[in-house]
């Protein structure tokens, strides 16, 4: 564990979205402090100021839960994955249009808008987010594919319907390996998966994804609900993290 707490990590060139992310994140955990130097209040900003109850406590900012826990953007162990897609042929056919990995601290090593090998009819915009400018400078589907391999070799891999993501890539990975929030028992409906945004409602009381996905968001939100157990043992509910998803950051963001 203290070998991933590297000093200098290996930083990923990221997409600019999630730049984006960051600073919205890190203006909503500035606290609000109000000014409280009697002298520079006016007669009537005295007068016109509400009084405060005996009993109130201090109005301090809380923690944002979103923000990573440190700056290591280096490859652990865990790693959480997500896909985004796009219509080909005649548009219901999916393929994939951005992908996004994210390490245990919660920061992005990977986010990368991708190329598809046939011809884009519908960006499917309203849920995944991509639009036609997103992907005129995308990096090759190929390239995309063999990065993504090499991260996720060797490590647990944490998703949501993982199934269909590396199936988008192409992709097999070792199935003791995975932890997949939609397979795990107490979150199946007589037997059916539940989509992600109703775990999050039922489970956590989170609503999310309400207009244009983010992947981002979505890995966090898996990894509020899993957590790594013994190496072959499926994930289980983590009761005592706190809703740290928040995926209405992400609906203010402009793609």
């Amino acid at each position: 564990m203290s070998s991933e707490r590297k000093k200098n990590p290996k930083h990923f060139q990221l997409n600019p979205n999630w730049a984006q992310l960051q600073q919205k994140l890190k203006s909503f955990a500035k606290p609000s402090r109000h000014s409280k130097n009697p002298q520079s209040e006016t007669p009537n900003s005295i007068l016109g100021k509400r009084k405060e109850r005996p009993n109130s406590e201090p109005d301090d900012a809380k923690p944002n839960p979103l923000m990573p826990t440190n700056d290591d953007s280096s490859v652990t162990d865990v790693l959480a994955m997500d896909c985004e897609m796009v219509g080909v042929g005649q548009g219901n056919k999916s393929a994939l249009g951005r992908v996004t990995v994210v390490n245990k601290w919660r920061n992005v090593i990977y986010d990368e808008f991708v190329r598809p090998v046939e011809h884009v009819v519908d960006f499917r915009t309203r849920i995944s987010g991509i639009r036609p400018r997103d992907l005129r400078k995308a990096k090759d589907f190929r390239v995309v594919q063999k990065k993504v391999a090499e991260l996720i070799k060797g490590r647990i891999l944490v998703g949501h319907a993982l199934h269909n993501d590396l199936k988008a890539l192409l992709l097999m990975h070792p199935k003791k390996d995975l932890r997949d929030t939609s397979e795990y028992q107490p979150f199946l409906k007589e037997g059916r998966r539940k989509a992600l945004r109703h775990l999050a409602a039922e489970v956590l009381g989170v609503e999310i994804q309400n207009g244009e996905h983010c992947p981002v968001s979505k890995m966090l939100i898996i990894y509020l609900f899993s957590k790594q157990l013994a190496k072959h043992e499926i994930i289980t509910l983590k009761l005592h993290i706190k809703t740290w998803l928040i995926d209405l950051l992400c609906s203010k963001l402009v793609y």
